[in-house]
C-alpha cells in the first residue's frame, strides 16, 4: 500500500465502466483501475447506466450517470456528464479515453486539471461513421494533442500517426494480458464444443471488425470444425441479419460473452481469427496469444506490431487468403505449434498489466 503523500486520486472517464461488458476501453479500465487501488491509489470509474449513483467494484468507486441511447451521441453525453462532475471531485488526474471525447478537455484544463488522453486507434477510419463521425474524430485528434497534459496510443503505429499529424510525440502504452488461474467454466458444454475442436473470433460486430468476410472465407473451407463468433452488433443490425444469412450450420453465433466464459474459449480455441482492420493494440488478440492460442491476423500495421513474427497473417480481400490460412491450421502440421509457444512468451514479455500500470503510475506522477 502507498503511503499517504504516495496515494493517488484517479478519475477514468470514457468508458461504458467496469466490470468489462462490452469491448477494449472496459477491459482497460477494469486492469488498470483495479490494480491502482491495490496499490493504494483512490480510484474512480464513470460508468454508464440506470441505477444512477455511486457504488464500489472492489476496492474501485463507481459513478453512474446517464447518457443518451444513440449511436452518436451515447458516448460523448456520457463523457460531458462525467467531466462536469469530476470538476467538483477533487481529483489529483483524469486518464480520459477515446479521442472523439476529446471535447471536454478545454472544460478540464480551464480548471487546470491535469488529464492524460488514451486516444484509442484512428477511430475516423471506421466505415460506419459518415462525414459527420469523422469530422468529430477529427477534431477529437486535434484537441487531444493541444489540451492534453499527455497524449497515450497504445501503439507504436498510433503515435507515429500523431507524430506526424501534430508534431508530437505520445507516450506508447500498451495493453496488457491477465490470464488467471481459474475453474473452467463449463461454456464449452454448454455450447456442444470440445478442446481444439473449434475456430474462435472474438470481436463487436462492425463493418472494421470484418465478421460477415470472416464467415465468408470460412465458408470455403470444407470442414466439419464449427466457428465460433462471439460478439454482438448493438449500431449494426443490418450487418447481423446478413450474418445470419450467410452463415451455414456450421457457424455459431452465441452473443457476447464474458469474463470466465470467454477466458474458457479462448483457452480452448484450436485457432483464433483477429480481422480488425481498425484500431491499436486490441485486447483480444492480446489474450488469444496469452493463453497460448494459435492465431491468424489480419494483415495490418497495428496487428504486426502486436503478434511479431508469432502469428499466421492473412489478407481479406480476397477472402481467400483467410480460407488457405484455416487450411493449413486444419491440417495440423507441427510447425504452428512453434507459434504457440511464441505467442505465449510474447506477450508474457511485452503485454503484462502490471508493467502496464507500472507505466501509467509513473507518467501520472511524471505530468503532476
Amino acid at each position: 500500500m502507498k503511503g499517504a503523500d504516495d496515494r493517488l486520486s484517479v478519475a477514468i472517464l470514457g468508458t461504458r465502466g467496469v466490470p468489462a461488458r462490452y469491448g477494449g476501453f472496459e477491459t482497460f479500465a477494469a486492469e488498470l483501475s483495479s490494480r491502482l487501488a491495490e496499490r493504494g491509489h483512490d480510484v474512480t470509474v464513470y460508468c454508464r447506466g440506470e441505477a444512477i449513483g455511486h457504488a464500489w467494484w472492489g476496492a474501485v468507486r463507481t459513478i453512474t450517470l446517464p447518457s443518451l441511447s444513440h449511436k452518436y451521441l451515447e458516448t460523448v453525453s456520457h463523457t460531458l456528464l462525467s467531466a462536469l462532475d469530476s470538476l467538483v471531485r477533487g481529483f489529483d488526474i483524469v486518464l480520459l479515453c477515446n479521442a472523439a471525447n476529446a471535447f471536454v478537455l478545454p472544460l478540464l484544463r480551464a480548471r487546470r486539471l491535469p488529464v492524460a488522453t488514451n486516444v484509442d486507434g484512428i477511430e475516423r477510419k471506421r466505415r460506419k461513421w459518415n462525414a459527420l463521425g469523422k469530422a468529430v474524430y477529427a477534431i477529437g485528434e486535434s484537441f487531444s494533442d493541444a489540451f492534453s497534459n499527455r497524449v497515450i496510443a497504445d501503439a507504436a503505429v498510433i503515435a507515429d500517426y500523431y507524430s506526424e499529424r501534430f508534431h508530437s510525440r505520445p507516450t506508447v502504452i500498451p495493453y496488457g494480458s491477465e490470464l488467471p488461474l481459474e475453474p473452467e467454466s463449463g461454456i464449452l458444454e454448454g455450447l456442444g464444443l470440445r478442446t481444439r475442436g473449434y475456430i474462435l473470433y472474438v470481436s463487436r460486430f462492425e463493418p472494421e471488425n470484418n465478421p460477415l468476410e470472416v464467415i465468408a472465407a470460412y465458408g470455403k473451407v470444407r470442414t466439419a470444425v464449427p466457428l465460433v463468433m462471439v460478439g454482438e452488433a448493438r449500431y449494426a443490425a443490418e450487418l447481423r441479419r446478413e450474418m445470419a444469412q450467410v452463415a451455414d450450420e456450421r457457424v455459431i453465433l452465441p452473443g457476447a460473452i464474458y469474463g470466465e466464459g470467454y477466458r474458457t474459449l479462448q483457452r480452448h480455441a484450436l485457432a483464433y481469427i483477429q480481422a480488425t482492420e481498425v484500431g491499436g493494440t486490441h485486447p483480444a488478440l492480446i489474450e488469444a496469444m496469452g493463453s497460448g492460442g494459435l492465431v491468424l491476423a489480419h494483415d495490418t500495421p497495428e496487428n504486426r506490431e502486436v503478434g511479431g513474427d508469432a502469428v499466421l497473417y492473412f489478407d481479406l480481400r480476397p477472402v481467400e487468403t483467410l480460407s488457405a490460412a484455416l487450411g493449413q491450421v486444419l491440417a495440423a502440421t507441427d510447425d504452428l505449434e512453434e507459434l504457440r509457444t511464441r505467442s505465449r512468451a510474447r506477450v508474457a514479455s511485452l503485454y503484462n498489466w502490471s508493467r502496464v500500470t507500472d507505466a501509467y503510475e509513473q507518467l501520472f506522477r511524471q505530468i503532476l
